[in-house]
């Protein structure tokens, strides 16, 4: 079994951001970035799963300008087999030039199993796995949070709206993992200085993807205001008092 992998390198989670004088964007000039938690969780799992024996390959792809291919070689320090990095050149890569870019390398690559982050923590959207199953007409499951391969397939437990639900999947199939998965394993040194010399392949996304317009646009990025201070009340009484005169408790 192939497994594929892909990864974002977003700001580090415990960076506090800030928003471009002109509200372009977020301001990542000197910040630090890392592996996206919820891809760094997907390929925790996928290295157990090659060294339990029920997987042969791993592989781990990003997107993004050569500077990316420093959360590739983190993972290839965990323990990946091998790393592609898409090139998007000049041009604008967003959600649907991506899975439409990994569907085909999917096929290429002889893929068995796509192990996705449920979300990433920059833009918490948790589309690429949905759209990527789409495009490959695979069974899918998101917020994974317990795997098994069982029978030539998966056992997956799910967040539901209703709790927790289980799946039987059959492969290939896609999947959008929980931060509760598993815990990423701590790298040490030898396995990163190896992966600092481990050949990353570079690919132009637009030999998998046809180039078009950027399907979206970022219009204005803003601080949200700061929270209002917190009230003191000396009992239930007052409490309730002040809850029903708020607009939202009176409606």
């Amino acid at each position: 079994m192939h497994i594929l992998v892909p990864v974002k390198r977003v700001v580090d989670y415990n960076v506090k951001v800030r928003v471009r004088s002109d509200g372009s964007g977020v301001d990542t000039a000197g910040l630090k970035m890392s592996l996206n938690p919820f891809d760094e969780v997907a390929v925790e799992q996928a290295v157990r799963l090659r060294q339990a024996g029920q997987a042969s390959r791993v592989t781990v792809v990003g997107c993004g300008a050569p500077v990316a291919q420093d959360v590739l070689r983190t993972a290839l320090a965990m323990g990946a087999d091998a790393a592609i990095l898409l090139d998007p050149g000049s041009s604008e890569a967003d959600a649907p030039a991506l899975a439409e870019a990994l569907s085909q390398l999917v096929q290429r690559e002889g893929v068995d199993l796509v192990l996705c982050g449920k979300q990433a923590i920059d833009d918490d959207l948790g589309d690429l796995a949905p759209m990527l199953a789409a495009r490959l007409d695979w069974p899918q499951a998101m917020s994974v949070n317990r795997l098994e391969a069982v029978d030539g397939g998966l056992r997956v437990h799910c967040d539901g709206d209703l709790g927790l639900e289980q799946w039987r999947l059959p492969l290939p199939a896609v999947l959008g993992v929980d931060l509760r998965l598993c815990d990423p394993r701590a790298i040490s040194l030898p396995n990163m200085m190896k992966a600092k010399k481990a050949p990353i392949t570079t690919l132009a996304l637009g030999e998998l993807a046809a180039e078009q317009a950027a399907r979206f646009r970022i219009v204005r990025c803003a601080t949200p205001p700061a929270r209002a201070a917190g009230v003191r009340v000396d009992g239930i009484a007052p409490l309730l008092d002040r809850l029903r005169g708020l607009p939202a408790f009176g409606a």
